[in-house]
C-alpha cells in the first residue's frame, strides 16, 4: 500500500499498519497530535489550493502560475514549488485531467510522491552505546532552544533514560536560570557557571557528572548567537574537544533548532549555520502556532538534513519524533 492510499486510510477508518496493540494505540496518539497541531497550516495550505480550484477555468499557463503562487505563499520554497509544479504539470499531462477534482488529486498525489520519494521514515537519533550520548543544541535565540532541551529531556525520561543538561549558553541574560526551571520542570539536574563564564567548562563538568553518575544522555545548551560565525565554530570547536576528550568521540548529534512560524527566515537559518556548524539534524518548533509550515517540505527540498523532532504545542509532552508520513497527512487531509 503505497503513502497516498495510507493516508486516506488513516483518516477515513483511522486504522494503522502494525499488529501490536500497544504500537498500534501509540502511532493512533501520534496521528491525534499530528492532525491537531497541524491545524493552522493545513488550513492556509488548503484554502489556498481549494481557492484556486474554485475559480478554475481551464489547466493553462495562467492555472501553472497561480498555483506556484499558492505554493510559495504556503512557504513551501522555490525549489519545492518548482518540482511539485512541474510534476504536476506533466501528470496532468498524461493523465488527460481536465475537471476540478481530478486536477486537484493530480496536485495532491504529486505531493505525496515527491515527499514519499524524499524520506519514508523517521530518522532515529544516533546513541552512544557506551554512554553518555552527547546533543549539542544551536540555533538563534527565540527560537524556542532552551524550551526544546526541556521537553526532549522529558521525552527521554520517558523512555526510561536518564538525562542531565548543561547550560553553556552562559551570554544570553537568563539563559541560564530558564534552563534551570526547565530542569525542575522536567526533574533533571543541571549543571551550570557563572553568567557570562567559559562554556566548554561547564560541558566539562556536566561530562564528568554524567560519567560518575551513569547518566545516559547529556543536552547541551549552547550560545544562539555569538558575534561572528568565526567564533561559534571556535567556541563549538573548544566543546567538542572536551566532548571528545572525555567520551572518546565527537557529540552524537548537533541540533539545530528552527522557528516554523519565521517560514522561509527560517530556512536562511539553517542555511547559514549549516556554513558553520556540523549540522546532523533539525528540530522544528511551534509547527502548531503558524500557517507557515510548509517551510518542512521547503526544509527537505533544499537541505540534507533530516528533521528530527517537532514541536506540536506548548506543554512539556507535546514535542514529538517528526515522522513524514503524519507530517505530509496533516497537511492535505482537508483536501482529500
Amino acid at each position: 500500500m503505497g503513502l497516498f492510499d495510507r493516508i486516506k486510510r488513516a483518516f477515513t477508518g483511522g486504522e494503522v499498519d502494525t499488529p501490536e496493540i500497544a504500537l498500534q494505540e501509540e502511532k493512533k496518539l501520534q496521528l491525534k497530535a499530528y492532525d491537531q497541531g497541524m491545524e493552522k497550516t493545513r488550513q492556509s495550505f488548503s484554502s489556498k489550493i481549494n481557492a484556486l480550484m474554485a475559480d478554475f477555468r481551464a489547466v493553462d499557463e495562467e492555472f501553472f502560475e497561480d498555483l506556484e503562487e499558492c505554493f510559495i505563499s504556503a512557504d513551501v520554497g522555490f525549489d519545492m514549488t518548482l518540482a511539485v509544479t512541474d510534476a504536476v504539470r506533466e501528470r496532468v499531462k498524461l493523465a488527460n485531467a481536465r475537471r476540478p477534482e481530478e486536477v486537484k488529486d493530480v496536485i495532491v498525489k504529486t505531493l505525496v510522491d515527491i515527499y514519499e520519494h524524499q524520506e519514508t521514515a523517521p530518522e532515529a537519533m544516533k546513541m552512544n552505546p557506551d554512554g553518555p550520548s552527547v546533543f549539542l543544541f544551536v540555533g538563534v535565540n527565540g527560537v524556542g532552544k532552551t524550551t526544546t532541551i526541556g521537553k526532549l529531556a522529558r521525552y527521554y525520561q520517558n523512555q526510561g533514560l536518564s538525562v542531565i543538561l548543561a547550560a553553556a549558553d552562559t551570554f544570553r541574560a537568563g539563559a541560564i536560570e530558564q534552563l534551570e526551571e526547565w530542569g525542575r520542570r522536567a526533574n533533571v539536574p543541571v549543571v551550570s557557571g557563572k553568567a557570562g563564564g567559559d562554556p566548554a567548562s561547564v560541558v566539562f563538568d556536566a561530562l564528568d557528572r554524567a560519567e560518575k553518575e551513569k547518566i545516559d544522555i547529556v543536552l547541551v545548551d549552547t550560545a544562539g548567537r555569538l558575534q561572528t560565525k568565526v567564533n561559534l565554530m571556535k567556541e563549538l570547536e573548544k566543546i567538542n574537544r572536551i566532548i571528545e576528550r572525555k567520551t572518546k568521540g565527537p557529540a552524537q548529534e548537533v541540533l539545530l533548532v528552527l522557528d516554523a512560524t519565521t517560514g522561509q527566515n527560517a530556512l536562511i537559518q539553517a542555511k547559514q549555520f549549516q556554513e558553520s556548524v556540523p549540522i546532523t539534524g533539525m528540530i522544528l518548533t511551534k509547527l502548531d502556532g503558524t500557517a507557515k509550515g510548509g517551510v518542512v517540505l521547503a526544509v527537505r527540498q533544499d537541505m540534507d538534513i533530516p528533521v528530527k523532532f517537532v514541536g506540536l504545542g506548548e506543554k512539556i509532552e507535546d514535542l514529538r519524533v517528526f515522522d513524514p508520513e503524519y507530517y505530509i497527512l496533516g497537511l492535505i487531509k482537508d483536501l482529500l
